[in-house]
């Protein structure tokens, strides 16, 4: 079973089979097998990705054929509430007693 968080709409899309290179979300109907829904996939990352053999893929949004592609179940919030974490951690790291 293969779940992947969609980065356009955020829903999860729960498939009984692995995500195929022309996968479409069922609820708007964007690419699935993008990177931008991809495990690997990270902003601050040589090409934006963490998997160092993959090729460079220049349109994130669009479906690809990469082989590494592992479907991401993070969802937007996750992400920003991932930083708030950090931020408290680093915070309660340098606070002055």
């Amino acid at each position: 079973m293969n779940r992947v968080s969609c980065y356009q709409c955020n829903k999860v899309v729960t498939l009984e089979h692995k995500i195929s290179f022309r996968e479409e979300c069922p609820h708007c109907y964007t690419d699935l097998h993008v990177c931008l829904n991809c495990r690997f996939y990270d902003e601050s990352a040589y090409n934006q990705c963490k998997e160092s053999s993959a090729e460079n893929v220049r349109d994130k949004e669009r479906n690809n054929y990469c082989e590494y592609f592992e479907p991401s179940q993070k969802d937007k919030n996750s992400k920003e509430s991932e930083k708030e974490a950090q931020l408290k951690a680093a915070e309660a790291l340098f606070k002055k007693k």
